[in-house]
């Protein structure tokens, strides 16, 4: 539909789109590289065509975009980490900066590592998002209407808003075998106990979906985190992500993490901040991924 396309993000940018060219790595939405015509619009000069990234959903929630630009504004707004230029967001396009990209090599694994430390280091003001939308891939992502602050009430907020409700709809959608979802349910009725969800952790800016797709390794030298759940949460959900599918020089970005903030009893936890993303897949995706679940749910009380 490269028609509808043009018309969507022209309106998105309010200038003319002249061609659009689909280009890989979008898993939900449909991603495009768009030239725009040399009139005014976004993005530094106006003279002469100009390339931008664009990214289309069909039948999208209204807020969906807006959504997505506000968690890109959310993370530029800490100073930590580098995103990309939000040049409009539309209610089916959201246009972007176009970054060339760039080889995964160890200098820019260190530069991520250490732009995630500084980003964890960055307060929240609570869990979530209260009062604003926010998306993990197309599912909408609640927020308690009172703001949640306490670090000792991130396991009850993880549970009642980022677990249950996706685990409600694998097993609704017949994607997560009776079994699994028991393990599910008794990682989240063991709330209170520090052995299975760590010590207090206060409500810190994460990206909230850095799956290694969502890093952009650019040419410029400098990492971007792109398609962000940005919201307060917990930090090692962020690293525990980077880790789920595998991701280009993860020792690198680690140790370089570690540096400059160290996590104790980091690994033992991988598997419980593995378990919502692994929710949502058996939810959108089916096959193995139920089956998954369960596994990291065992794995996260067995390591208490």
């Amino acid at each position: 539909m490269p028609g509808a396309v043009l018309e969507a993000v022209s309106r998105a940018v309010g200038a003319d789109a002249v061609s659009a060219t689909p280009v890989g790595g979008g898993s939900i939405c449909d991603a495009y590289r768009v030239t725009l015509d040399g009139g005014p619009g976004p993005g530094p000069g106006a003279a002469g065509a100009r390339q931008v990234f664009a990214k289309t959903l069909h039948a999208a929630p209204a807020d969906f975009f807006a959504a997505e630009a506000a968690g890109l504004a959310r993370l530029r707004e800490t100073g930590a980490v580098a995103v990309p230029e939000v040049y409009g967001a539309g209610r089916d396009a959201l246009v972007l900066e176009w970054i060339e990209p760039g080889p995964a090599d160890d200098a820019q694994a260190e530069r991520l590592g250490r732009d995630l430390a500084a980003l964890h280091a960055t307060p929240a003001p609570s869990y979530g998002t209260p009062g604003e939308p926010c998306y993990l891939g197309p599912l909408p992502l609640t927020s308690p209407a009172e703001p949640v602050t306490d670090p000792a009430d991130w396991p009850a907020f993880h549970a009642e808003h980022r677990l249950l409700p996706f685990l409600r709809a694998a097993v609704d959608a017949g994607n997560l075998a009776p079994e699994d979802a028991r393990e599910v349910e008794t990682v989240c009725a063991r709330t209170g106990d520090a052995a299975v969800w760590g010590p207090p952790q206060p409500p810190a800016v994460i990206h909230g979906d850095l799956w290694s797709g969502n890093v952009h390794w650019a040419a410029d030298g400098r990492p971007r985190l792109i398609d962000p759940a940005a919201q307060g949460g917990h930090p090692e959900t962020d690293l525990a992500l980077l880790d789920l599918f595998g991701s280009p020089r993860l020792a690198r970005v680690l140790a370089a993490y570690e540096e400059a903030r160290p996590v104790p009893g980091l690994a033992a936890r991988v598997p419980l901040h593995q378990l919502q993303h692994l929710l949502v897949h058996a939810v959108l995706f089916g096959g193995g991924y139920g089956a998954r679940c369960g596994a990291v749910a065992r794995a996260a009380l067995h390591a208490a």
